[in-house]
């Protein structure tokens, strides 16, 4: 069974959306702001840009926000 995400609370569209690894960061890092997790949102973004991989960036997604 998978974990939860960090942040449950906030939800991101990613199937049927872009899928150029900028604009999954993008669009995590702005949902995380909207829900006022300001800081996460900076550590995401972070950790997402030194990932080795598309596949590593996916992955942090789905640990942070819950993904659609």
């Amino acid at each position: 069974m998978p974990e939860a995400p960090q942040y449950p609370d906030v939800t991101v569209q990613l199937s049927g959306e872009d899928g150029n690894v900028y604009s999954v960061i993008g669009r995590v890092q702005q949902a995380l702001r909207r829900a006022d997790h300001r800081e996460a949102a900076t550590e995401f973004s972070q950790a997402a840009r030194s990932s080795r991989s598309y596949d590593e960036v996916l992955q942090l997604a789905m640990r942070t926000v819950d993904v659609s």
